[in-house]
């Protein structure tokens, strides 16, 4: 399975590697296994000797509820919140859940996920390992609608830039435009694009007036507008680096 290269908003480059559909199929035997022995276990405990000190029908329905059907029910969904997108299986197999552009998903990716399963899992056939081998990152129908995916956990990287991939910052250095901090990674990829064009289009000159008005920059420093908007970028890279 080839890697995956991603360049995060604060120039933080990320390797991945999907995990295999066998390594998460296993990651999910195992979890299952658990579920299956944490339920069996409290329900075998619940007949043979908690029964009787639940005096009250309705508090045997609540212990059953509330300790022996929830837990196991909502296990998948609370390993990953809690366990930084790991239940115990994947832990065991190196794996990991991350959003597709190598971030930590949040809460409602994690809920979406596990109330896709029933879809994805045995009720409906396995239809998740079917999806997943039609892609080619392995992704069951719950990572494609979440905008996640399964990496392998020794695969994945962060490595900051090197100053190699931009020239380097003198220890003196001050950046000119510090509204520059706020610009989106669009934004600055677009800037990065346009001073690809030939030195005289206009494009250059109306992306560098676009700038001047969303940053509200009045004091330009460059009478070239090509050398200001590589200014732009220089600082907002300055700002981004300074948060590695």
């Amino acid at each position: 399975m080839a890697k995956t290269g991603i360049l995060t908003g604060q120039f933080v480059r990320i390797q991945q590697t999907p995990a295999s559909i066998g390594e998460r199929m296993l990651a999910q035997l195992i979890d299952w296994f658990i579920q299956s022995v944490y339920f069996i276990g409290w329900l075998y405990l619940f007949m043979n000797y908690i029964s009787d000190l639940l005096v009250f029908d309705s508090l045997q329905v609540l212990f059953v509820f509330l300790v022996i059907i929830l837990p196991p029910l909502f296990y998948g969904f609370l390993a990953e919140l809690f366990f930084n997108g790991q239940t115990f299986g994947k832990r065991i197999m190196k794996t990991r859940v991350v959003k597709a552009n190598g971030s930590t998903p949040g809460i409602g990716a994690y809920l979406l996920r596990w109330m896709l399963m029933i879809i994805d899992g045995p009720i409906m056939s396995g239809l998740g390992v079917l999806v997943m081998i039609i892609n080619k990152d392995n992704r069951r129908i719950g990572d494609l609608a979440a905008g996640t995916l399964v990496i392998k956990l020794g695969n994945y990287r962060r490595m900051g830039i090197s100053l190699e991939e931009f020239a380097p910052f003198s220890r003196n250095y001050r950046p000119a435009y510090p509204a520059a901090e706020g610009l989106s990674l669009e934004q600055v990829s677009l800037i990065e694009q346009t001073l690809r064009l030939k030195e005289n289009d206009p494009r250059i000159h109306a992306l560098a007036d676009q700038v001047k008005q969303t940053l509200h920059i009045t004091n330009v420093h460059e009478t070239d507008d090509a050398a200001f908007l590589w200014h732009v970028r220089r600082d907002y890279q300055y700002y981004a680096l300074e948060e590695i």
